[in-house]
């Protein structure tokens, strides 16, 4: 199967139009004609890989707590929807392996972010990496975290597959972290955008690493042209609007 990531990802899902990291914004992201899609996972009490980013359920369930407190069956009752807006309705957390079924058949990448809680990076690799042990084929996808102990873990798991480091800002020289991520065979960087500048650019670039770039806000079309410009090879997007020559190629 040929690897090839486009300009705009799908950052869990679409969000600035739908609640984040679920099915609903995932079909939003594939109505907008997105290739590839971006999600968060991390694993319930049950362990079982499930679509949340933030350390603690609250502020897209109104449920206080972390999701390896609670069953996967418990989970699946939270509200998901709401607080987006009280409109929407059956709006649910999925689990990892619903979602890579729905890729898989609509034919999207998918770019998996570890994330894990807490104390718990060891198990949530484990369980992520048993639902790749079987035939994904059909599946275009790769890993990515900000833990460099779940990135060499997946990497160990799971020899064959692409993984991505993330990045707010350098604690050491870049040039060790090259080094690094050449050692382990990682494919690409994911840089947050105020650290983007032109010398980082192009000595990724020059050790051949896919560099990609997300916000804690959209990044604006405007925004992008200048990235692109840069030699950014994708952006992980929040809303289409202003992209549609992109979207549409």
């Amino acid at each position: 199967m040929n690897f090839f990531l486009p300009k705009l990802i799908g950052h869990r899902g679409i969000r600035d139009i739908a609640p984040e990291n679920t099915i609903y914004s995932i079909k939003k992201a594939i109505d907008h004609n997105f290739k590839w899609i971006e999600i968060d996972v991390k694993i319930s009490k049950d362990n079982i890989p499930i679509l949340l980013h933030d350390e603690n359920l609250y502020r897209t369930t109104l449920v206080n707590g972390t999701p390896i407190e609670f069953d996967y069956n418990e989970i699946y009752k939270f509200d998901a929807g709401k607080w987006f807006d009280k409109n929407l309705k059956n709006i649910y957390i999925p689990t990892l392996e619903e979602v890579l079924n729905l890729c898989a058949k609509n034919q999207i990448g998918i770019n998996i972010e570890l994330k894990p809680n807490t104390g718990f990076e060891i198990e949530n690799v484990i369980a992520i990496a048993k639902l790749f042990k079987h035939n994904k084929k059909n599946l275009k996808y790769y890993f990515s975290s900000f833990d460099w102990n779940s990135i060499i873990l997946i990497k160990k798991l799971l020899p064959k597959s692409r993984v991505g480091i993330l990045i707010d800002k350098f604690d050491e020289d870049i040039n060790i972290t090259i080094k690094k991520c050449i050692k382990f065979k990682i494919f690409s960087f994911g840089l947050n955008i105020k650290i983007v500048n032109n010398e980082i650019t192009f000595l990724l670039k020059k050790n051949n690493f896919h560099i990609s770039v997300y916000s804690s806000k959209n990044i604006t079309s405007k925004e992008s042209i200048k990235l692109f410009n840069m030699g950014i090879d994708s952006i992980f997007l929040d809303n289409p609007k202003g992209y549609n020559k992109i979207l549409n190629y």
